[in-house]
């Protein structure tokens, strides 16, 4: 990897904005991978496509200050709210929480969202990189194996936290490590069930046919039943 950008970092008000909506004992705990570059990378705030922060969660540059990483791909800036390019997975993410449940308000009594990795990473081409493609060998193992072992203790941290009755990990990646990471808490009194769900990228063909449906039917199987239902979920995602 050529590039990291750290939205705790730049976008820390984006950030700290969105965690202040955080409520205790959700009935789902959604973890994905890491920041798409157009989306947390821009504004601080998980699957963050700027649209879908500024209308549904109500965040933006007045109340959340972007600035820039200290080194930037020029393929790949950061605009922060000024950013025009849509980020999908996010629109689908958040495009199923509002036709799910209405409000933002609603969404945070029932659900809550944290990237397993907060971490963009870019190769020298501009290309993202995502953490299941960082080398496992060779040299920058050692490097990857500490990042894994911090991304892993602070879910950890969030799970004890919130309390959540699931834990539900967008695709294979994040639901693996919510897994082990939720095996591996022994002190935790209640340590809540791990279920996968589709992940909302455009790059999985599944994905694209009916992303918001299919995902609702995965979660009624796991047995995740949120408190409340603004209305039946027809956008096609």
């Amino acid at each position: 990897m050529a590039f990291t950008y750290n939205p705790l970092d730049y976008a820390w008000e984006g950030h700290r904005a969105f965690l202040a909506r955080a409520k205790s004992r959700p009935v789902a705990l959604f973890v994905g991978m890491n920041p798409g570059p157009f989306g947390m990378a821009q504004t601080g705030v998980p699957f963050g496509e700027v649209t879908a922060v500024r209308g549904f969660l109500g965040i933006d540059e007045r109340i959340a200050e972007i600035t820039t990483p200290a080194r930037m791909h020029p393929k790949r800036p950061v605009e922060g709210f000024a950013c025009t390019r849509r980020e999908v997975s996010g629109a689908r993410v958040w495009g199923w929480a509002r036709d799910r449940f209405g409000s933002s308000a609603l969404f945070f009594k029932n659900a809550f969202v944290w990237n397993w990795c907060p971490l963009a990473f870019m190769s020298a081409s501009g290309a993202n990189l995502t953490p299941n493609k960082l080398p496992h060998s060779g040299q920058g193992a050692k490097s990857v194996r500490a990042l894994e072992a911090a991304c892993d203790e602070a879910l950890a941290a969030a799970i004890a936290a919130l309390e959540p009755k699931h834990v539900v990990g967008f695709g294979a990646f994040a639901a693996k490590r919510a897994r082990g990471v939720v095996d591996a808490m022994s002190e935790f009194a209640h340590r809540p069930p791990v279920h996968e769900v589709l992940h909302p990228s455009p790059a999985s063909p599944a994905a694209n046919r009916g992303w918001a449906a299919q995902i609702e039917r995965q979660l009624s199987e796991a047995g995740v039943e949120f408190a409340t239902h603004a209305r039946p979920v027809v956008r096609g995602g």
